[in-house]
Formats: C-alpha cells, structure tokens, sequence
C-alpha cells in the first residue's frame, strides 16, 4: 500500500505545508507551478537552487476517465484521481522534510540529500545530467566494484 494512500489533506495543504517546512529551514525562495501531467516546487537553499518534479495522474488516464474531456467533480474517476494526487503531494511533502530533517540533525550534507534536484547553470538538474552517464557506465561494463579487490 502507498505512502498517504487514503489521506484527506488536499493538495494545496500539502504545498503549503512544503512552503512552510522550506521556509522554517531557511529557503529563501519558492515557486511552484505545474503544466499537463507534472507538478513542479522550485526553491532556494544553501546557494543552490533545487527543483522537484511531481508526476501527477493523467486526466485522460483510463482508470479516471468518463468522458473525452477527463473527470469531472462528480465522477467516481475524477474522486479516484483527486485521491491519486493528494497522495502523490504528501509523499512529495514527506521527502523534503525527511531530506531537510536529515541536513539539520548531520545525518547527511544539504548536497548529499539533494543532489539530484540541485539545478545546474544550464537549466537542467544533477539527475538529468547524470542519469545517461550511470547507464553508459553499466551498459559499458565499466563500474567499478562496491568492494575494491573483490
């Protein structure tokens, strides 16, 4: 079963409460916004700009859709989509205070935690720049072993 998979708390509460913790943690910015299927919070912390990227459910998704358009309000789909996104936010809300907790009790640096999200000069995250890298290397053979001289 998910993370949140019958949570009540919307969506906007969820993203509020993400402001709120980025805030108490000492951002100093925060945007979010989000476009067809994917959420976006973007924020400034530690002289790093970081960016998440939440795939939210599909409107047109045939496991929500009634009609051409997607869900509407009164729709089984469209509750049964509400209820996909309501999850998705609080576990987007869960990883960015477990990451910021983690940074502010030094069980790991604010880098390590958000590495992947950090957003690099030319727009792009560290993930993005490193994901084709990682499958080059193990597509190559040549990863180095977890245990050297084993």
């Amino acid at each position: 079963m998910r993370y949140a998979a019958n949570t009540s708390v919307s969506s906007e509460k969820s993203k509020a409460e993400i402001e709120r913790l980025l805030t108490r943690y000492g951002a100093t910015s925060f945007a979010s916004g989000w476009q067809n299927d994917q959420a976006v919070i973007q924020f400034h912390m530690s002289e790093r700009r970081i960016k998440f990227v939440l795939p939210l459910p599909s409107k047109t998704a045939k496991e929500f859709t009634y009609s051409k358009r997607g869900p509407r309000r009164e729709d089984e789909a469209y509750k049964q989509w509400e209820k996909a996104t309501r999850q998705r936010w609080r576990a987007l809300a869960l990883v960015v205070k477990a990451k910021l907790e983690a940074v502010e009790t030094h069980i790991a640096s604010f880098e390590d935690e958000f590495m992947a999200h950090i957003v690099m000069p030319d727009g792009k995250t560290v993930a993005e720049h490193a994901r084709p890298m990682i499958a080059e290397a193990y597509k190559s053979g040549k990863v180095k072993a977890l245990l050297p001289g084993w």
